[in-house]
């Protein structure tokens, strides 16, 4: 008998189905729910109601379902990051290395201690293996394409990987859900990440970390208010400024153009369009390549957000950094955020953003 495809069966309806088609295209299927997150104590977090939503799941489909708990490894790899990100002034994000780190990182070892063939999850994306590598694609739903979120999977863990929503829309996989009388169809999509859930973004940061009033300046100096926290804060932000009805200024929105860690200052412009919100040139830490380039110097298409739209941009990579000049200025790029390098459907990899060159280039 071949090695069963284990699943990694959150409680929701993305990898409801995933484990569904898998059965369905006639594989041995097996799950696999994991725990990242332990602390509960003010009940934001959900994972008793996912763990009871993936055992009414695996026992709808009839196969066996594993348990385990990666929360040690979660606070060590991802958690301690995320904290000393945000108390360097930067924006991270976790849901990327989360899937470097635990899901494909050590659930994926866990996987192959259980014997498991592959790994599957109920990711919006695609992977073609072939003889030589395997290629993560663009989902064929652009709305909920998820393969930005993958793009530092290691290319050893992308051969081992499977996404077989990678060709559905939404409303189908619920559709299939339904007919299928799996009891999570209609279960609200989960939000943010386990950690912090729904609870207030603040609120929860501020456990963590001091929260250290400052000034929010123009960039001509001029104070307009005070802020809690740069934590608080990422570029290109408009609410929760708290310094609306300047008179002398008149009513256009202000928005966070740069966070000087320094002087602990948050720079603030009027506009949604104000040049200062706009990059011209991003530099990278190393790329975790999943498709090397021949040459030093290329083109491709870059996104720096999961919900932006990728534009065009050259590449060069330098022995110091790679260097990311978008065709058009890119609107609130963030530090600490990830660059996503793609060409056409395929993610060719991505890195860390250290730097974006601007008329706010002083401040970071």
């Amino acid at each position: 008998m071949n090695p069963p495809l284990i699943v990694a069966l959150s409680g929701g309806v993305d990898s409801a189905v995933a484990a569904l088609l898998l059965k369905r295209a006639g594989h041995a299927v097996e799950a696999l729910h994991m725990t990242n997150w332990d602390d509960d104590e003010d009940g934001y977090c959900t994972a008793a109601a996912d763990w009871q939503a993936a055992r009414t799941v695996a026992d709808a489909l009839g196969i066996p379902l594993h348990r385990v708990s990666f929360a040690a490894e979660y606070r060590d790899r991802v958690f301690r990051y995320f904290i000393d990100e945000y108390a360097a002034g930067r924006t991270p994000n976790p849901d990327v290395l989360c899937n470097r780190e635990v899901k494909f990182g050590v659930c994926l070892d866990y996987v192959r201690r259980l014997g498991g063939a592959r790994l599957a999850t109920g990711h919006y994306a695609r992977v073609e293996h072939g003889a030589t590598r395997s290629r993560l694609l663009r989902a064929r739903d652009a709305a909920k394409d998820q393969s930005y979120f993958l793009q530092q999977v290691a290319p050893v863990a992308l051969a081992q990987a499977e996404f077989p929503l990678g060709t559905l829309a939404k409303h189908e996989v619920r559709a299939l859900a339904r007919d299928a009388g799996i009891p999570v169809h209609d279960r609200p999509d989960s939000t943010g990440i386990c950690f912090i859930g729904e609870r207030p973004f603040r609120e929860f940061l501020a456990q963590y970390l001091p929260a250290t009033p400052g000034p929010i300046e123009t960039p001509e100096g001029e104070r307009l208010g005070t802020h809690a926290g740069l934590m608080f804060h990422t570029i290109g932000q408009r609410s929760g400024l708290g310094i609306g009805g300047q008179r002398a200024h008149g009513d256009a929105p202000w928005y966070v153009a740069a966070k000087d860690v320094g002087r602990n200052t948050l720079v603030v412009v009027q506009g949604e369009n104000h040049p200062m919100l706009y990059s011209n040139r991003i530099v990278t830490g190393p790329i975790a390549w999943l498709a090397p380039p021949g040459t030093a110097r290329f083109d491709c298409m870059l996104q720096v957000r999961h919900r932006q739209r990728a534009v065009p941009a050259r590449v060069e990579v330098t022995a110091a950094g790679t260097v990311l000049e978008p065709l058009a200025p890119l609107r609130a790029v963030a530090v600490g955020q990830y660059a996503a390098l793609y060409e056409g459907d395929e993610c060719r990899g991505g890195a860390v953003i250290t730097a974006a060159d601007c008329a706010a280039q002083r401040y970071n």
